[in-house]
């Protein structure tokens, strides 16, 4: 498994993290037993990089981490948490008075005195503009509740915005085969200012794995049935808001592209190792809901691509993909 420094932070974590969506909430059901399996299992494949947020399952993602490094000391894992979506989404609600709230939970739920790294989760686009905002998590990081602070976004424009700031040391973004824009702007920026790139929904919501079909059902519980149209959240969160028929479409031609470049490997595995390869990416963050699927998304970490695939993933994108995504996010 390769490691980065995680951005702006003295933290070295595995390219291929862990994003633990999944084990809270919003992808079907997984039971205590087999979430702690996936954590155990995405270790032992060298993953030092767990990403959740306090919404996950109303805590239940951050205390079953919890719960794991209770019992793992000294794994050497970084946890990234997020904040401020436990409330309407207004941008009064950004303040020091409820991140301390925030963060005091996330803290009994993970069991650390110190968050290695928070995050704030999507806000309105003026947070990122708002310097008491940024004051109040330097607050934070001189009272020792966080170590780092870094963003999570949904558009380009607010990413650039984030990376401007001297102490944001990280910026969470969707970087996949089937969202390419963040290469354009975002990834040199952030490498030029030290910032470090994880790079989320790397799977398209798992159609880069190229298993899906229109006759796939999800459970009514999983946001790839009940968000498809951004009824809940950003569409973008789901299949990186491209519509599902020409997702697995598009899907199915990058497995062949896969196959071609990386025969012994899986359409998921060579989809993370492109974006892992991207010059500014810290870590990539796929979600798994098995043991198995943990270990196979780690093996992404050490693929080794052909230069000339760069160029057919973006042939791909700008032919099936581009009008979609591309001036929306």
């Amino acid at each position: 498994m390769q490691t980065r420094t995680l951005g702006r932070t003295d933290r070295t974590v595995s390219v291929i993290g862990l994003g633990t969506w999944q084990l809270g909430a919003d992808w079907g059901n997984v039971d205590e037993t087999e979430a702690l399996a996936v954590l155990d299992a995405a270790h032992d494949a060298g993953v030092t990089f767990f990403d959740t947020a306090d919404v996950y399952g109303d805590g239940r993602s951050e205390t079953l981490i919890g719960r794991w490094l209770r019992e793992h000391p000294g794994s050497g894992v970084t946890v990234a948490t997020k904040m401020g979506r436990r409330m309407p989404q207004e941008h009064e609600n950004y303040s020091l008075e409820h991140f301390r709230a925030w963060t005091d939970r996330s803290r009994a739920n993970l069991g650390v005195d110190t968050l290695d790294l928070v995050q704030l989760h999507c806000p309105p686009t003026a947070v990122y503009s708002d310097d008491r905002v940024f004051d109040a998590l330097d607050t934070l990081v001189d009272e020792g509740a966080i170590a780092a602070y870094g963003v999570s976004v949904e558009q380009v424009e607010e990413a650039l915005t984030a990376v401007a700031r001297p102490n944001v040391a990280t910026v969470q973004i969707i970087l996949n085969a089937f969202r390419l824009k963040p290469l354009d702007e975002v990834l040199p920026a952030a490498w030029d200012a030290g910032v470090g790139i994880i790079a989320r929904v790397p799977l398209a919501s798992g159609l880069l794995s190229g298993r899906y079909t229109l006759d796939t059902r999800f459970a009514p519980n999983d946001h790839r049935s009940f968000n498809r149209t951004g009824e809940s959240f950003d569409v973008g969160e789901t299949f990186s808001g491209v519509d599902y028929e020409t997702g697995v479409r598009a899907a199915a031609e990058f497995a062949e592209l896969a196959h071609e470049a990386a025969p012994e490997r899986t359409a998921a595995q060579v989809a993370l190792a492109w974006v892992s390869m991207q010059k500014g990416v810290s870590s990539v963050i796929p979600g798994a809901r098995s043991p198995e699927q943990a270990r196979a998304n780690a093996a992404g970490g050490s693929i080794e691509l052909p230069e000339d695939f760069e160029a057919s993933v973006r042939e791909l994108y700008d032919r099936e993909i581009r009008t979609q995504v591309h001036a929306r996010w």
